[in-house]
């Protein structure tokens, strides 16, 4: 009789911490975790110029800017946020205005901009990007091309409510 009482209660144990534990998870949907903001990138803002216009290209084209605007948190997509980019490429370096540009996320957080191609510059091809319209904490990237002949860069931002 102690065995049959013994399983009884190690059954009971058991459907008691699967219930509590387990069910919960099966029934409730899950949640997302939190994304993470994009911190700025040391050396993003160099030959920063604030108000940069909003632009179709920046000079003669040829290289594409790409990436992703999006909420920290959520992850949800940002439309309409203000992107501006600048390098240093084969018509002008990163002071001069003309290689500056800016342009907008889409409806699904992503915007594109054509310009130069990017050369190297202190020895890396490098392009730099940065969101700073105010809704959202300012950030700046610098990403790095893992060759000079690439022809696109892409670079994601995750952004925090300023």
């Amino acid at each position: 009789m102690t065995d049959a009482f013994t399983t009884r209660r190690t059954l009971l144990a058991t459907t008691g911490a699967f219930v509590a534990t387990a069910l919960p998870g099966l029934i409730l949907p899950a949640r997302a975790q939190g994304v993470a903001a994009t911190p700025s990138m040391r050396g993003g803002s160099n030959n920063y110029l604030p108000g940069a216009p909003i632009v179709e290209r920046i000079g003669g084209g040829g290289f594409w800017m790409t990436g992703t605007v999006r909420r920290a948190g959520d992850g949800a997509p940002l439309a309409g946020q203000r992107i501006q980019i600048w390098a240093h490429t084969t018509e002008g370096n990163e002071r001069d205005p003309w290689s500056h540009g800016a342009t907008l996320s889409d409806a699904n957080g992503e915007f594109r901009l054509e310009m130069p191609q990017i050369v190297p510059a202190f020895g890396q091809p490098h392009g730099h990007l940065a969101y700073d319209s105010g809704d959202f904490r300012t950030v700046f990237l610098r990403p790095v091309m893992g060759s000079a002949r690439d022809t696109s860069l892409h670079a994601d931002f995750v952004l925090e409510p300023a």
